[in-house]
């Protein structure tokens, strides 16, 4: 056992049970299990002046607040250390008073912040003592396996939507990955691979399903909480989808502040596209029932219908007082052009979701104009070029003439 867990708790009928590497869902209920933490051990050995002066810039610098012992013999890619960037060009230009930081996730390894969970999935697959790893993914958590996994020498099998964007796949294939693209929904895609992992007995990379990828989740949190000299943000603005990444924000944020690093916790802002938004949908009714959506949005990223861990991120939202925002396709166009011209930072579709959603919360004055603000860009607009093309629009294109070139630049 982990010295510092204390086990693995049921999100739904409160039974805890001991945390091994395989654990995933409830022996008694089925239910999604949520790791838990002997804070009181935690305080005893590590303090805000200890995280400040490691050398390590991962995530693994964090180790007293993760469900590991060791990260193992094998290779690992530079996850975490992302910069959080002061972004005081983009809050002027949504009206934001107070000051708006960038956490920019799309300079992990594979380009999303779902680097993190992979990361976790590879140590916990190794204590496990297995060789095959495998998951379903709208395609940001595909790319991310298949790079970490393929840098510890792990096989991998992955299982994605048909209308996955190519560049998404093109990294699956490159890392060496048996990509399997499903002609169907998400849902579609999650039932295959669950079916396919209990036959071929697999390590599950599922977030939804495997409760300690949303540990590895949750250090976007801890860097973002010792970056900002351990003073949390008024509000920090989350895209979702499957919910796992929302709730591994609060989780991180609720293990900073439960070992006394954090002043207080912040209010998360969880944005959804108009076209697929159950999570907030149930939210906005106070109601852990939710319903099944179509997967009519850009974003794929978080083109999830029938969301596999909406349990965790709705307690996320009302835990925190969060706010709820639904966000058009266009607005989430119009906000990575936003990003991009007055950050320097290149987001995908979903990646600047949670950025349109602030915008959009300013202007229905469901947040201060005098907050201070975090919002989660959580992967690089390479991921979905298509798209970044619709955003920004085609360049000029012009035979090599002065002339020519004048007469366009005055048009």
């Amino acid at each position: 056992m982990i010295r510092q867990i204390t086990g693995a708790r049921c999100t739904l009928c409160g039974a805890v049970t001991e945390a091994h590497p395989e654990t995933t869902v409830c022996p008694k209920c089925g239910g999604i299990l949520d790791i838990e933490y002997d804070y009181d051990y935690i305080r005893s050995k590590v303090s805000k002046y200890d995280l400040m002066d490691r050398g390590d810039p991962t995530m693994w610098r964090y180790m007293e607040f993760l469900p590991v012992e060791g990260i193992g013999k094998t290779p690992r890619l530079r996850v975490g250390g992302s910069p959080l960037l002061r972004a005081d060009h983009l809050a002027r230009e949504i009206g934001l008073n107070g000051p708006l930081y960038i956490k920019d996730d799309g300079q992990n390894p594979t380009a999303s912040l779902k680097d993190r969970a992979s990361a976790m999935a590879v140590v916990k697959a190794e204590e496990a003592g297995k060789t095959t790893i495998a998951c379903s993914s709208t395609g940001n958590a595909a790319s991310s396996l298949a790079g970490n996994a393929a840098r510890a020498g792990f096989k991998t099998f992955i299982f994605v939507p048909s209308r996955a964007p190519k560049g998404k796949v093109a990294q699956l294939m490159i890392f060496g990955a048996k990509v399997i693209l499903v002609e169907g929904s998400y849902e579609d895609t999650f039932r295959l691979s669950a079916e396919a992992i209990d036959h071929f007995g697999w390590y599950n990379r599922n977030a939804a399903i495997n409760p300690y990828l949303m540990e590895g989740k949750k250090t976007v949190s801890l860097e973002i909480g010792e970056q900002l000299s351990f003073k949390a943000p008024d509000y920090v603005a989350v895209s979702v989808g499957d919910g796992c990444t929302i709730a591994g924000v609060w989780k991180g944020f609720k293990d900073l502040y439960a070992a006394g690093l954090l002043d207080r916790l912040p209010r998360l802002i969880s944005v959804q596209a108009e076209g697929c938004c159950p999570i907030n949908t149930a939210a906005a009714a106070h109601t852990l029932d939710w319903v099944p959506q179509e997967e009519n949005t850009i974003a794929d990223s978080i083109a999830v219908g029938v969301p596999r861990n909406p349990v965790k991120a709705l307690k996320a939202i009302e835990e925190s007082h969060g706010v709820t925002v639904n966000v058009s396709d266009e607005e989430i166009l119009a906000a990575m052009r936003l990003v991009g011209r007055t950050s320097g930072v290149f987001a995908e579709p979903a990646g600047a979701t949670g950025t349109a959603g602030l915008k959009k919360a300013l202007e229905q004055g469901l947040i201060e104009r005098d907050a201070s603000v975090v919002s989660l860009v959580t992967g690089n607009g390479l991921k979905d070029v298509a798209n970044a093309i619709r955003s920004a629009g085609e360049p000029l294109q012009l035979p090599p003439d002065m002339d020519r070139l004048l007469q366009a630049l005055s048009s």
